[in-house]
């Protein structure tokens, strides 16, 4: 398989470091969330705020890119909801995503999440060892 596109990241410090791209475009200080026991410094972000902005970013284009094969217009917003949680001696991820499309029934909103989620690159990364929970509001 040959990559169209690859990103590359950097971080420094762990949960309480930084991370910046290799572009520069992304610069950010991090800090562990109150929930994990640290101290959530503002303007800072955390691992899985990272991964659920990109997440969600990656889906609302599947679902975009299903729509279009099935001639459908859609108006959309993803969100991710990453949560981490405790798992045997370490630690893993659930995710829970909720898509809000306009244009479409509640069943055909239904269909193009699990196409959406057929075809996403992060839902296949993860498939089998995240579990991820799908709704679709069609409004």
């Amino acid at each position: 398989m040959s990559a169209l596109y690859t990103a590359s990241s950097t971080a420094s410090g762990g949960r309480q470091g930084s991370v910046k791209s290799s572009d520069g475009t992304l610069d950010l200080a991090l800090s562990m969330p109150k929930g994990l026991g640290g101290t959530e410094k503002e303007g800072t972000t955390n691992p899985e705020q990272l991964f659920s902005a990109g997440y969600s970013a990656c889906f609302d284009s599947a679902l975009q890119l299903v729509a279009g094969q099935a001639k459908k217009r859609i108006t959309s917003a993803v969100t991710a909801e990453v949560s981490i949680e405790k798992q045997g001696a370490g630690f893993g991820l659930s995710v829970k995503l909720i898509a809000e499309m306009e244009g479409v029934t509640q069943e055909e909103a239904e269909e193009l999440m699990e196409k959406a989620h057929a075809v996403c690159p992060y839902s296949r990364a993860i498939e089998g060892n995240v579990k991820v929970e799908r709704s679709a509001v069609a409004k």
